[in-house]
């Protein structure tokens, strides 16, 4: 069965850094890309970062500049470095990989890990 396992999280204050890991289980980041999204109380889940399997990254304005989402194919593992951090990236922060279909086509739907907790206070 699939897992993703999210590690990294804490707290600091603001302007301090955390890096998030994501490591799989039974499954293989690869040309499906994957993505960080993170979710604050009483808010909706919002997407932080994309990257795809060329290395293509995408982030949300919020994040710009302060975050870098990454893989390492050798270790099998998504990272999301979060440098000066604020107050309002207080949320919980998980890790996103799409399905994969027949032929290694990627699916709309995805695997979920079950997040970590970053607080931010200042």
């Amino acid at each position: 069965q699939v897992r993703l396992d999210e590690s990294g999280g804490g707290s600091v204050q603001a302007g301090g850094t955390l890096k998030l890991s994501c490591i799989p289980s039974s499954y293989t980041f690869g040309r499906c890309g994957s993505s960080w999204y993170r979710q604050a109380p009483g808010k909706e889940r919002e997407l932080v970062s994309r990257i795809s399997s060329d290395g293509t990254t995408t982030y949300s304005a919020s994040v710009q500049d302060r975050f870098t989402i990454s893989q390492d194919y050798a270790k099998n593992t998504v990272y999301l470095q979060m440098d000066r951090l604020k107050t309002e990236d207080t949320a919980v922060y998980y890790c996103a990989a799409p399905m994969i279909r027949q032929w290694g086509v990627c699916d709309t739907a995805h695997y979920w890990g079950q997040g970590t907790q970053v607080t931010v206070s200042s």
